[in-house]
């Protein structure tokens, strides 16, 4: 039987999230990291759309979106119990509203007519909701980090990277804590490992 295979980019917050899960999940996997500017053609045969992480399981299915992968990989084993830690509003939140701030703030040149602080404003005030929640508990679904925590986190990495200076400047104590304590984690340093990019034998 062929092994679960995931393509994955080490920098893609996407990628990361998928990663955490596969980790944490124990599930055995082949990892392939691609070069975004030279996929390979067995990933495009897999998923056409040409983004990552796609996973192609044992069994030949097709998962195309992080967070199918993320609850694939727990479904096999969640020995942390994150499946029991999941908030579908603040996913919606981060993957829509958050996310289209983020991209608008870091990457403002690639929109026409764009005022990335402007975006950034806005993404604080989505972030000032993920205080309040962290303001009661170290993690967003109470005591123990859960899917919504991992889900959610390599976003607001992505955001305070983009301007380390002026993120530290905001009022988001509890955000700053909880940020911390997962890039420090064992469990990121372990998924962020670096891969030579994989090529077709």
């Amino acid at each position: 039987m062929t092994e679960t295979i995931l393509y994955s980019f080490r920098r893609c917050p996407y990628a990361m999230r998928a990663r955490m899960a596969l980790h944490v999940s124990g599930a055995p996997y082949e990892h392939r990291e691609v070069v975004l500017r030279d996929k390979p053609a067995e990933m495009l045969e897999a998923s056409p759309k040409g983004t990552v992480p796609v996973l192609v399981t044992q069994d030949a299915r097709v998962l195309e979106e992080s967070l199918d992968i993320m609850r694939w990989a727990l479904a096999e084993a969640d020995p942390e119990g994150w499946l029991e830690r999941q908030d579908e509003a603040l996913l919606a939140a981060n993957d829509g509203p958050f996310k289209h701030h983020l991209d608008r703030y870091k990457y403002s040149t690639r929109y026409e007519d764009v005022d990335p602080e402007e975006h950034g404003a806005a993404a604080v005030e989505h972030l000032r909701v993920l205080n309040s929640r962290l303001s009661a508990h170290p993690n967003l679904c109470g005591e123990k980090r859960g899917f919504a925590d991992i889900a959610i986190f390599p976003f607001v990495r992505q955001f305070a990277n983009a301007d380390r200076e002026w993120f530290a400047a905001q009022d988001l104590p509890h955000v700053r804590r909880w940020l911390d304590g997962l890039v420090n984690s064992d469990l990121f340093a372990a998924i962020m490992a670096k891969h030579k990019a994989w090529k077709s034998a």
